[in-house]
């Protein structure tokens, strides 16, 4: 099976995607602390020896690409220009405004959301060119934190 772990990478968080692209299923995804990231990617791949690591080239890739620079080849960079724009409209795809709440300007419920797990599932359906279908389930709005 080809799994992939998607980055969003962040000084102080990373959005992180974990998706088994043969079952076109995610199965995680997190806003995770960027001091965990090294640790929380090892855990993954002790369970799931072969995975793919796709990261934006965005806002301190290149200290997380030293940091896990035991991935070795299965680590790519990749151009993730303007995800996080992009990410607010795919977040009403996945979570749809419902009841009178769709007549207000959407802009009023984004202050307090994190993106990023949005912009690394973004990240990885364009390397892959490929849009994952997704339920309310697929993105949590977890933070993994120390």
């Amino acid at each position: 099976m080809t799994k992939y772990i998607s980055i969003d990478p962040g000084k102080y968080k990373c959005g992180l995607i974990f998706a088994d692209f043969e079952s076109k299923r995610i199965l995680q995804a997190v806003v995770i602390e960027s001091q965990l990231l090294v640790q929380h990617i090892k855990d993954i791949k002790e369970k799931h020896q072969k995975i793919k690591v796709i990261m934006g080239n965005g806002t301190s890739s290149q200290e997380h690409v030293n940091n896990l620079s035991f991935l070795g080849e299965s680590l790519k960079v990749v151009e993730e220009k303007n995800t996080t724009l992009r990410a607010k409209q795919r977040y009403y795809e996945i979570f749809p405004i419902k009841g009178f709440r769709r007549f207000l300007p959407k802009e009023v419920f984004l202050h307090n959301i994190n993106l990023d797990a949005v912009a690394a599932l973004l990240i990885l359906e364009d390397f892959l060119n490929f849009k994952f279908t997704l339920d309310c389930n697929g993105i949590s709005k977890t933070w993994l934190k120390q």
